[in-house]
């Protein structure tokens, strides 16, 4: 062994003068050392950022969507009431639309479908991955059973020898229940689901992408009915009470909206300045709420009902502004993933709470 040329190496190195941290050196906590002139490790990205495409920011939306209306649906089928009747039928067959196409997008994003079935063979509760599996694929039955019941009820399976009075006979206002927690879950787990990443402003906002998820989730889906109802032969009760809870759920949206340049600081960046920041500001924030939010409360201040057009309208907003919701928070996470920076303040940020 050459040790000449070992000890003339070390020598080399520890002639290398110190950095002090105004000069971007070991102690300046910004993951930046420079050797000879030259940046090592610096902007350089720290995680890998996600891949996902337009089938994850579909698969969020609809997820969300179907949530919401099954809910709806749940409730206004509770009292056993026939006044809203259309608009159980319109969110039975809705809920399970959504949830049918929800698992395909998702395998579409996975590449390979046995990958989707692999994920049912364990249950795993420290996992988000795992948890929402399961829950999209309950999710999935309850719609089903619903939408079989409901198909039944309107004749499109007479040409079934017994399965019509089986799905007649099911105890729906218990499978509602259940299905209602179901729908729930899987409206909110999709934001738990970035929350539990390593990426900063996901894992930073971990408080509010599962409310968030779930409050835009639930005015989509009130949304999507609304629209449905509106299209169709109108019932007024049933879209009054429409209006009131998509109102509640918009302005639940917003107000979480609101905490997010102060929990996140500097990491709110990617989603309130540049091409993403004027998508969210535009799309979500003034077209998707605050403008639906304007227009429905004017209107009712005037004491009339809301107008067929106005009513259409006002839908697609919110459909628009939650679709949008989602596909920013996804762009916004690549950046923020992109960003070195934004690591190392998330990782001294958490460090300092947990002293």
């Amino acid at each position: 062994m050459n040790t000449k040329a070992i000890s003339q190496r070390q020598d080399s190195q520890s002639a290398e003068p110190l950095l002090s941290p105004e000069q971007g050196g070991a102690l300046s906590r910004r993951g930046e050392q420079l050797i000879s002139g030259q940046k090592n490790y610096y902007n350089l990205p720290l995680i890998k950022k996600a891949h996902w495409k337009w089938e994850v920011v579909l698969y969020f939306f609809l997820g969300g969507m179907a949530g919401g209306s099954y809910l709806a649906t749940s409730l206004a089928d509770l009292p056993g009431s026939a006044r809203d009747a259309a608009l159980v039928r319109a969110g039975r067959y809705l809920s399970f639309a959504c949830i049918i196409i929800s698992p395909i997008l998702l395998i579409k994003d996975l590449g390979r479908p046995e990958r989707f079935l692999h994920m049912m063979r364990v249950l795993k509760f420290r996992s988000a991955m795992s948890l929402g599996t399961w829950g999209l694929s309950l999710f999935g039955m309850f719609c089903g059973l619903t939408a079989a019941h409901q198909m039944a009820k309107d004749g499109f399976l007479n040409w079934l020898p017994v399965f019509p009075r089986l799905f007649k006979a099911l105890p729906m206002k218990f499978i509602e229940s259940i299905g209602s927690f179901f729908g729930l879950f899987v409206a909110s787990y999709t934001g738990v689901l970035l929350a539990s990443t390593a990426v900063p402003v996901w894992a930073r906002a971990r408080h509010i992408l599962g409310p968030l998820f779930l409050a835009s989730g639930l005015s989509t889906g009130f949304a999507s009915l609304s629209l449905i109802l509106s299209l169709g032969r109108r019932n007024e009760e049933s879209l009054e009470r429409l209006e009131r809870a998509e109102l509640v759920a918009m302005s639940t949206e917003l107000g979480l909206i609101s905490t997010l340049p102060t929990v996140l600081g500097p990491l709110a960046n990617p989603l309130f300045k540049g091409k993403i920041g004027a998508l969210f500001r535009k799309g979500t924030i003034g077209g998707g709420l605050l403008l639906p939010l304007i227009l429905r409360l004017g209107w009712r201040l005037t004491g009339k009902r809301t107008p067929r057009t106005l009513n259409i309208g006002a839908s697609l907003l919110v459909l628009v502004g939650g679709l949008i919701l989602r596909y920013v928070w996804i762009a916004a996470g690549r950046v923020s993933a992109d960003d070195p920076r934004a690591t190392h303040y998330y990782n001294a940020v958490e460090w300092k709470e947990k002293m």
